[in-house]
């Protein structure tokens, strides 16, 4: 396994040299994650630069889909968890008294491990967003917005003609496409993407991986997958968790090729996971 994803690191060694110019969009800072009286994440510090892929990967249960679920706070909804620490975005706590979590939420968009477009058209699953913050003033506005995000997402060309019919009509891959649009249209920062492949098939996949790497010239994407492979192809930087702790991170290169820790090194060659 560690052979493969050598080779197929090699996309992401040439971004290295450019990462190091570019500056943090997101940063954690000793965050502490508890639900009830278990501990799920501990003392967690992670820098993710803008404009890039930062993949999360590690065991299952490891902390990760938590974590992701931080930044946006999410994990607002759930009964009994409790956040310690700082989570910066451009420098300003999301945690801070007065942070209006609505606002937040536009500037940084989800995208979920299954499809889940609404029961609605696919105009208006995209148009959703912008009517909800009020971003588009008129019906010339909205339909700027939705193709534009529809094209970003890759998919106008699929739906062009048939921008009444439901999202639901659509395959697997093109549904998280339109997802992707969805999230886009409002215009976040960052995009948060827990394992946006795991529903989907080796084409979709690929589709959704090339998606990706147009995407992080104007968005920072942080994802979360099961894949080592697909870290390895898509990320600039890669984070390895494991069992609540953040164990190692860097560039997708060196965490791949020459991890630090010896628990890395056994994840990444398939010893433990």
């Amino acid at each position: 396994m560690a052979l493969t994803i050598s080779t197929e690191v090699s996309h992401s060694a040439r971004q290295s040299d450019h990462s190091k110019t570019l500056s943090s969009k997101v940063a954690a800072r000793k965050v502490n994650v508890y639900y009830g009286d278990k501990q799920a994440l501990k003392d967690i510090d992670i820098e993710i630069p803008e404009c890039q892929v930062t993949a999360l990967i590690g065991p299952s249960g490891c902390g990760k889909s938590t974590f992701l679920r931080c930044l946006n706070r999410m994990n607002d909804v759930i009964d009994g968890c409790r956040i310690e620490g700082e989570i910066l975005l451009d420098g300003e706590d999301i945690y801070a008294r007065g942070v209006d979590v609505v606002h937040l939420r536009a500037r940084i968009g989800m995208v979920f491990q299954k499809p889940n477009p609404f029961p609605k058209s696919i105009y208006d699953n995209v148009a959703y967003g912008p009517k909800i913050h009020g971003i588009a003033k008129t019906r010339a506005e909205m339909d700027e917005i939705v193709f534009h995000s529809l094209e970003k997402a890759g998919l106008i060309n699929e739906v062009r003609d048939r921008m009444d019919a439901p999202g639901t009509s659509l395959s697997g891959g093109q549904q998280q496409r339109l997802c992707i649009a969805r999230a886009i249209a409002v215009e976040p920062e960052v995009i948060l993407m827990d394992e946006p492949c795991s529903a989907l098939d080796p084409i979709a996949t690929a589709r959704i991986e090339e998606l990706l790497d147009e995407l992080k010239q104007n968005y920072t994407i942080v994802m979360v997958t099961h894949s080592m492979q697909q870290a390895a192809r898509v990320s600039q930087k890669t984070a390895f968790f494991h069992m609540g702790e953040l164990v190692e991170q860097g560039d997708t290169t060196d965490i791949f090729t020459k991890p630090q820790d010896e628990r890395t090194l056994a994840y990444v060659t398939g010893r433990i996971g």
